[in-house]
């Protein structure tokens, strides 16, 4: 009886050090991820910024960030090492390793001083919010801030206009045009709100249909008469045929002269007939889905 209470205490005592030292990893894990969430997002190597401005930026960053689950980062730079701005942008995101989820989720705004052009690069599910129209609008509304030097205001814009339009949710119609091979893949969503009323609605309709046909099959009153009422309705059958001639009285012919597609400028790019408006253009970096463009200033 002593040996097998010894063995269980030492069972107990075996199981909580493995739930003690099974939860440090996890602890761990979790400290690291706040630490990398609360990462600088406003790298100012051109000093464009004041120290009051960055953290202004940081507080605004950190807070779309909780809301929207994606990045969001500022970069200012005065020596690009001969690399354009798109290239630039989109080698600091990938080597900085930012992003949210598999998809690296997130958005970079750029201003390059030595290419003299600001940049605006969405990546992963953050295109599907800044279509090629939407990020295009915010470069026409910091193009005014810029012009006149005041570069603090320009990134402003590019917060609030980033966070407008992830409030405003995903265009109607908005799919991705992926310049590397052509593709094409439309956005679709359906909440689960509306998977079950689609359910319920398709259940209640096939529910009617069946009962009303086994209302009619089902000859309840027809059970009540004699032994043959199930063959009651064969009664007072019967057939007749009539001939009946189809006659061709008139026919319009009518012919219609298809211009030949001669690939101008009205055809939409990259979009295969479809509308422009929920286009976002992209291609692939590194596994990640990137679009986006930029502005000279």
């Amino acid at each position: 009886m002593r040996i097998i209470k010894l063995f269980s205490g030492f069972l107990i005592f075996l199981i909580s050090v493995l739930l003690l030292f099974g939860k440090m990893p996890v602890a761990y894990a979790m400290q690291n991820q706040e630490q990398s969430g609360n990462e600088a997002r406003v790298y100012d190597d051109a000093g464009l910024f004041t120290a009051d401005e960055k953290a202004e930026f940081e507080t605004t960053i950190q807070s779309m960030k909780k809301e929207m689950n994606m990045d969001v980062v500022i970069v200012t730079s005065d020596n690009t090492s001969g690399k354009t701005a798109k290239e630039y942008a989109e080698n600091f995101y990938i080597e900085r390793k930012f992003g949210v989820g598999s998809d690296y989720r997130g958005v970079l705004f750029l201003i390059d001083m030595d290419n003299r052009e600001m940049y605006i690069l969405p990546v992963g599910k953050m295109n599907r919010f800044l279509t090629d129209n939407r990020w295009n609008a915010i470069l026409d509304d910091a193009y005014k801030e810029i012009s006149q030097g005041d570069y603090a205001a320009c990134a402003r814009t590019y917060l609030s206009g980033v966070i407008q339009y992830y409030r405003a949710g995903i265009p109607g119609g908005q799919y991705n045009y992926n310049t590397d091979t052509g593709e094409i893949s439309v956005y679709r969503n359906i909440e689960w709100y509306e998977a079950a009323l689609a359910i319920l609605v398709a259940a209640a309709a096939a529910a009617a249909v069946c009962g009303g046909v086994k209302s009619q099959y089902s000859m309840t009153k027809e059970r009540g008469r004699a032994a043959n009422s199930l063959l009651a309705y064969r009664a007072n059958c019967e057939f007749r045929y009539s001939r009946q001639n189809d006659n061709l009285v008139n026919s319009v012919v009518t012919y219609v002269i298809i211009p030949r597609d001669t690939g101008g400028s009205n055809r939409p790019s990259g979009g295969g007939g479809m509308s422009s408006g929920g286009q976002s253009t992209v291609h692939t970096n590194s596994g990640r889905t990137m679009g986006g463009g930029g502005r000279k200033f």
